[in-house]
């Protein structure tokens, strides 16, 4: 039970057998802190530790899934299996290896596209978790109970893409506000355009090194160069009110600066 249809089935023996029962009632996403595959994923959990997860989500939005939504996954502390029965479902994603890069564009929409699926299925609430019991959706450093080691995971900048893009695109889509079948750009692609136009902005190497920009980045350097811009001009402004008035006492030193 619980296979989602848009991931590829990996299925982890003996784990997804073995081990006990539960009710999901969240949704914990990881990253996995190396650029991983969902088959990758799939040889580690399966040959190098008695651990996994319950999804592997790979850079180009690839999904697998190895244990059933209704089985125990080791990936997310107490959130694994409460005494009451109740349990996250937790994914691992590919990330560099520091774990400091954002989700790209196909893995945000993969994680929309599953973290609706999970609400439609299981029931999972439209909500951020405001506690480590309480159902919603969360990320695994949000609290200790999930993450007793205390590291970063999934890092800074994914934190911030969970709370200003992938549940809020969770959720309009949920409610049916954007349309699975959308012919318009996303955020991340209209900003990648913008920033790689010749003439307009450009950004050496961003999309290299940082492939998805927001809509809120785009403004936030817009907003620098036009800051650049207006200082640049407030010195030529200066200078040239400063050549006027050494041009004579008889010159309109405003009419001159005006003209210019």
């Amino acid at each position: 039970m619980g296979w989602y249809p848009g991931a590829t089935r990996m299925e982890l023996q003996p784990e997804s057998d073995a081990q006990p029962a539960i009710r999901p009632t969240q949704f914990i996403v990881h990253s996995i802190v190396a650029p991983w595959t969902p088959k990758r994923t799939y040889e580690y959990w399966r040959d190098s530790t008695n651990l996994e997860s319950h999804f592997g989500l790979g850079y180009d939005g690839s999904l697998g899934q190895y244990i059933g939504t209704h089985t125990r996954a080791d990936a997310t502390g107490a959130a694994n299996r409460r005494p009451d029965g109740t349990g996250a479902v937790s994914l691992e994603s590919a990330s560099n290896l520091e774990a400091s890069d954002p989700w790209t564009a196909e893995q945000v929409e993969t994680l929309i596209q599953l973290g609706v699926w999970l609400h439609q299925t299981e029931g999972i609430p439209l909500r951020i978790c405001r506690t480590a019991d309480d159902p919603g959706f969360g990320y695994h450093r949000q609290f200790s109970e999930w993450n007793p080691d205390g590291h970063s995971c999934p890092g800074d900048a994914r934190v911030r893409q969970f709370k200003e893009v992938v549940f809020p695109g969770i959720v309009a889509r949920a409610a049916g506000q954007i349309p699975e079948e959308d012919d318009m750009p996303t955020a991340a692609e209209v900003a990648r355009e913008v920033l790689t136009l010749d003439g307009i902005i450009s950004v050496p190497g961003a999309p290299a090194t940082n492939p998805t920009w927001t809509l809120s980045s785009v403004q936030t350097e817009i907003l620098k160069r036009i800051d650049a811009v207006a200082k640049t001009e407030a010195a030529q402004t200066a200078a040239i009110t400063k050549l006027a008035g050494l041009v004579g006492s008889g010159v309109d030193t405003a009419a001159v600066v005006a003209a210019v």
